[in-house]
């Protein structure tokens, strides 16, 4: 058992005292003179403590302005209490800083008192005890004692989702759920500054001594706090124009179950999908999605880490949370790599870098979801234009879940095709096109692609046949089933068409030089583009496909080795490797591919290969 440490007080007269740092910045002193404990008294405040906190400042900690505005009150105190304010000693040297941590100049001050005969007052357990052990009068005051509730907790109700409090405005705060929030306000008077001053250095203080609370981000008019479920930041000049504090919470936790996700979506969530952008204006509830997202993962026994900054994820304490180390992202994406988990949730992506951040991690086979402000689900995909290339992105961003209100109102998924745009006519503008369709109804909804320098998202209009194009599909129907009874038409105008094929029909259908489609064309008068169901480049070959051991192995004909094989399973690309020596692919059973391959040998499904 602990055994709690005292200091050991006798009744000491404060007509003299000196003060240390700790003692400043938890404003004891300020405190003492409004007691009128302090009436007449002389303050010495050793130029190292000056020092200390001018350096603290300087490095944009919130701690160090917390205590030049104590000594400012105190100064403005001195003369209504007939206080005599001295600044004693010298400075603080370069290496005296340097060596604070180290107790230096806690030391230095303690010298102080000595030299004056001073009580030297102190929120630090450890400074006191030194001090009193060298014979010094100590006056000691704990520097934190908890409570059930903090000032701006009185704000709170248990629908209050955020909470907005400025110096000389009105307090307001956002209550209700996502697609019913108002915004009321809390008092009928603006709010003072020594209000706000009270409750951030109440913050301040439950963030340091409290579990599960941290300061996130300390700059130069910038704090982020976290005080377990609730993100705090505090805004003070130069950075905004008054003090400002915000409040953000979490209102409710949800399961995937609560989205009512279809089937479908389940199933590409837990067997396909791994690099997911959940995407979705401000408030919209991304990142309690993301966190329902992170512990369905979890419960399917997959190793789940997240990347936030401020961590304010509502996660299981299985799930490890990380900021950025030493204040770099790419330091911790690097600690990632190692610890190789199966999923990690990035919240939120916002900068280059850390669009960079994600690519690298998802192409080295971390399963990846990406939190994005967006107000269009394209726009998640945008954001990720010029920064990688055009082609990577399907293998970076498969699904795209949008969030709105708290709802899933979209999804789509991506995938990498070469054909001739939609709208154009001529072969030869055929080039790598980006698919955006909508996951549940397979129609597509963009198209991205490199036209001259430029890369376009066009947006793909769905327009009703007209009766002429009716009546064009039956006589095209009936002129291509002879070929293929499952041939699918598109329609891109009134004189061009798309029309799918199985891979195998595709040289029977175009014909020698091109002639047989060409007369179909004549006949008709339209233009058509022959495509296939399958969109890969190559033909598609008979293999045999079978278990040995800890592998999957397809076997070709030996005519085949060094070629690159193609994989797809239900019309859907899966990988491409090249084909042995021996005629053969080996797949691990263990990796991820093996891992899909063995669901689709079990539920049955159609694989193709092509060459």
């Amino acid at each position: 058992m602990k055994r709690r440490r005292k200091i050991e007080e006798k009744d000491v007269k404060l007509n003299r005292i000196c003060v240390d740092t700790s003692a400043l910045i938890h404003g004891k002193i300020t405190d003492l003179i409004r007691s009128k404990k302090l009436e007449k008294s002389e303050i010495l405040i050793p130029e190292l403590v000056i020092g200390e906190l001018q350096a603290q400042a300087s490095r944009g900690r919130e701690i160090g302005f917390i205590g030049l505005e104590e000594i400012k009150k105190i100064r403005k105190l001195k003369d209504e209490h007939k206080l005599n304010l001295i600044f004693v000693g010298e400075r603080p040297g370069y290496e005296d800083i340097l060596l604070a941590k180290s107790g230096r100049i806690d030391a230095l001050i303690q010298d102080v008192a000595k030299q004056n005969n001073a009580v030297l007052v102190t929120c630090d357990l450890l400074q006191g005890l030194v001090a009193q052990v060298q014979g010094i009068r100590v006056k000691y005051f704990e520097s934190y004692k908890k409570k059930k509730k903090i000032k701006i907790e009185d704000f709170l109700s248990h629908d209050t989702m955020s909470i907005h409090l400025k110096e000389g405005a009105i307090p307001y705060a956002k209550r209700g759920k996502p697609g019913k929030i108002k915004f009321v306000a809390l008092k009928k008077r603006p709010m003072k500054y020594e209000e706000l001053e009270a409750i951030a250095t109440e913050i301040l203080d439950t963030a340091r001594y409290e579990e599960d609370s941290f300061v996130e981000l300390g700059l130069h008019g910038a704090t982020v706090i976290q005080l377990k479920e609730k993100r705090i930041s505090i805004a003070r000049r130069p950075f905004s124009d008054g003090l400002e504090i915000t409040l953000v919470r979490p209102i409710i936790k949800l399961t995937l179950d609560d989205y009512k996700l279809s089937g479908k979506l389940k199933n590409r969530l837990s067997e396909k999908a791994e690099g997911i952008i959940v995407a979705g204006p401000p408030g919209s509830g991304k990142s309690t999605f993301s966190a329902s997202l992170a512990e369905f993962y979890f419960k399917q026994g997959k190793v789940v880490k997240t990347l936030e900054q401020p961590r304010d994820l509502q996660v299981p304490p299985e799930i490890t949370q990380y900021a950025p180390l030493n204040g770099s992202f790419v330091k911790s994406a690097n600690i990632l790599l190692l610890v190789r988990p199966d999923y990690t949730i990035f919240d939120d992506v916002r900068n280059p870098k850390e669009f960079d951040i994600f690519s690298d991690m998802r192409l080295a086979g971390i399963g990846m979801i990406g939190v994005v402000h967006a107000t269009d689900p394209v726009d998640a995909v945008q954001r990720f234009i010029g920064k990688i290339e055009l082609g990577v992105i399907p293998h970076v961003i498969d699904t795209i879940i949008y969030v709105k209100d708290g709802k899933i109102e979209r999804v789509y998924s991506l995938n990498l095709t070469v054909r001739v745009p939609s709208g154009m006519t001529e072969a030869d503008l055929a080039r790598p096109i980006v698919e955006v369709r909508d996951f549940e109804t397979k129609s597509l909804e963009y198209e991205i692609y490199t036209y001259g320098e430029q890369t376009t998202v066009i947006p793909i209009k769905k327009e009703k046949k007209s009766a002429l194009q009716k009546l064009a599909g039956d006589r095209i129907k009936t002129e291509i089933r002879r070929f293929d009874p499952s041939a699918k038409i598109e329609f891109l105008s009134d004189n061009n068409v798309i029309v799918k094929v199985g891979n195998k029909v595709i040289p029977m259908l175009i014909g020698k030089e091109g002639k047989t489609i060409k007369s179909i064309e004549d006949k008709l008068g339209i233009s058509i583009e022959v495509q296939p169901f399958v969109e890969s480049l190559g033909k598609q070959v008979k293999f045999d496909i079978h278990e040995t051991g800890a592998y999957i192995v397809f076997s070709f004909g030996k005519k085949i080795p060094g070629k690159n094989a193609n994989i797809y399973v239900d019309n859907e690309y899966l990988f491409s490797a090249t084909i042995g020596r021996s005629g053969q692919i080996k797949i691990s059973k263990g990796s991820d591919l093996g891992k899909s391959l063995l669901r689709a040998i079990t539920n049955k499904k159609e694989i193709k290969v092509f060459i």
